[in-house]
């Protein structure tokens, strides 16, 4: 009778793949390098994890950026030392800011190399302090029992955030001997258990809508990490609170929902700002105050007191100060205030509100026309149903889509919020696609931003993910030249291309199907054409010209408050 083995012997990389594969993780992106091949090498003999092979490291980032938004579980980066690792930060930072939980794995030179600059040598945690919630350089093979549980629970436990693992190559392929049976290991990282919400500044809360007779609810991104949504429709719908949404937030309420004023801030509706103006309660909920929703601090707002909800207690009070601050969970939050509340019909101000509706709505000219700037928007939205996912690039299309798409659920919408990278939306299209692929998955992005990861075309190809790239091609940097027409005099310097790529064969050099709604003879061939490349399987590009003189209206200028939007 053989008996079990009691220990087992593991490089550092083999440990550290067996210990994401007890993390429950399944799909990891990244390139290769020398630093982190035996990493590599241990993976390649993994069983239950799959690698997709990006072709920019920042790539692989916001691949899994893309996955960890769609789904709200922690998603795996990696790439080597040196450029490999540099290359990495702008995803990081674009998930430190957006506070989306990814674990990114870097190799690093043999420890007895570090600060000699070694071919590939850069001081990787150094460079990631201030843009991780946490990062780690690990200096022995034993620590990754520790270290790779800890990295997923910090990544989610409070506010989420990115958490970075260096590990240097000796690590890697040093040996050590654990037990076999891995119960004995440390645990799966998990989040920690939430705060308790205190009960007295609920109940102050409680008071405080209940006897305001203009409140209104501000939802951020935390309403959607935290998976709260529902109930803050319920603490709206319970309490008559019409109810604003970040950049971040937008689906948290379906848009169409009759309290919904959909986005607040530089392009919102002018009735969402000019509601805000007139509130004399702001129920704040997982946001931050974010200059681009909030105008002019200092003119935010003016007549209301505040009541702020937020995981990250270093966000109460930081730049708008709160009348009640309440510490905790969203989710906890709010189930802790909606015993509390009245319901309650406020017919005056949902009058009022309504009024401000009919009086300044949101106008989208040529909306009906689907080869314009606000049209296409609607016809993609019109050609699908509400489990589509929707990822951005940054710029005119951005604000454009979020204007108009009719977002219903939250996670629905992929957009890279507090950071604006351009480069983001291919590849977090890519991962949406990857983690949900039944899914379609439309990627609007616009010629400016589709460059500068336009080499993940060839992932999506290999991939063969149902992602839909629908470009809006003005020839131009959108916003920039928009912000040069209005403000800077009509001196549009640098932010209009001389030279404008052929982007339909370059979609079919990377292996893509393409479609040029260019060249339809009307409005309902390009509509038919549309519908018949959003519903096929695969990835495709949808391109349209844009007329470089179409703008995002309303806006508000830079420094200037809400109330002063132009357009």
């Amino acid at each position: 009778m053989t008996t079990q083995p009691k220990t087992i012997t593991l490089t550092g990389a083999q440990l550290a793949v067996r210990l994401l594969e007890r993390q429950g993780v399944r799909i990891v992106s990244g390139i290769p390098g020398g630093a982190i091949l035996p990493f590599y090498d241990a993976l390649s003999q993994s069983q239950a994890i799959r690698h997709v092979l990006a072709r920019h490291e920042q790539g692989a980032g916001f691949i899994a950026q893309g996955m960890t938004r769609a789904t709200g579980v922690p998603a795996v980066c990696l790439a080597s030392s040196g450029p490999g690792a540099t290359n990495l930060l702008t995803a990081i930072a674009d998930a430190k800011l957006d506070s989306i939980p990814i674990v990114a794995i870097t190799g690093q030179v043999p420890q007895s190399m570090i600060g000699t600059d070694a071919f590939q040598e850069v001081d990787t945690y150094g460079l990631t302090i201030p843009i991780t919630k946490h990062n780690f350089m690990v200096s022995s093979a034993h620590e990754l029992l520790e270290v790779i549980p800890r990295a997923f629970r910090l990544a989610l436990s409070g506010r989420p955030g990115p958490v970075l693992v260096d590990i240097p190559k000796d690590v890697q392929v040093q040996s050590i001997e654990l037990p076999a049976d891995e119960s004995a290991w440390p645990a799966p990282g998990v989040a920690d258990p939430l705060p308790e919400v205190p009960a007295e500044p609920l109940a102050i809360a409680a008071e405080m809508i209940n006897g305001a007779q203009r409140p209104l609810l501000y939802l951020g991104g935390g309403v959607v990490h935290s998976g709260a949504s529902l109930l803050a429709t319920a603490l709206a719908e319970k309490a008559s609170l019409p109810t604003v949404m970040t950049l971040m937030a937008l689906g948290a309420m379906p848009v169409d929902h009759p309290l919904s004023l959909s986005m607040l801030g530089m392009h919102a509706a002018r009735c969402t700002n000019l509601a805000l103006e007139e509130c004399d309660l702001l129920i704040a909920v997982g946001a931050r105050f974010d200059d681009r929703a909030t105008g002019k601090l200092s003119q935010f707002c003016p007549q209301a007191q505040i009541i702020h909800v937020d995981i990250d207690p270093s966000e109460l009070d930081k730049l708008k100060a709160a009348h009640v601050g309440l510490n905790g969970d969203v989710g906890q939050v709010l189930k802790g205030l909606l015993p509390l509340v009245k319901p309650v019909i406020r017919e005056e101000w949902l009058g009022r509100v309504a009024q401000l509706k009919r009086d300044f709505p949101l106008v989208m000219p040529k909306v009906e026309d689907s080869r314009s700037h606000y049209g296409l928007v609607k016809a993609v939205a019109d050609a699908l149903d509400d489990s589509a996912a929707i990822a951005t690039d940054v710029g005119q299309h951005q604000m454009w889509v979020a204007q108009a798409y009719p977002l219903r659920r939250p996670r629905q919408w992929l957009t890279s919020g507090g950071l604006g990278t351009m480069g983001f939306g291919v590849p977090a299209a890519l991962g949406a696609a990857l983690a949900e692929p039944e899914r379609t998955v439309v990627c609007f992005t616009g010629d400016g931003s589709l460059l500068m990861n336009i080499q993940e075309f060839a992932t999506l190809a290999e991939e063969e993910a149902n992602v839909k790239v629908v470009l809006m091609n003005n020839a131009s940097l959108g916003l920039v030249y928009q912000q040069q027409t209005l403000f800077y005099g009509e001196r549009t310097f640098a932010s209009k291309y001389k030279g404008i790529p052929d982007f339909m064969a370059l979609a079919k050099a990377f292996g893509l199907d393409a479609v040029d709604l260019d060249e339809a003879a009307d409005d309902a061939g390009a509509r038919a054409m549309l519908g018949e490349a959003l519903n096929r399987r695969g990835p495709c590009l949808i391109h349209v010209s844009i007329d470089v003189a179409e703008k995002v209206f309303p806006m508000v200028p830079p420094g200037a408050a809400n109330k002063e939007m132009i357009g």
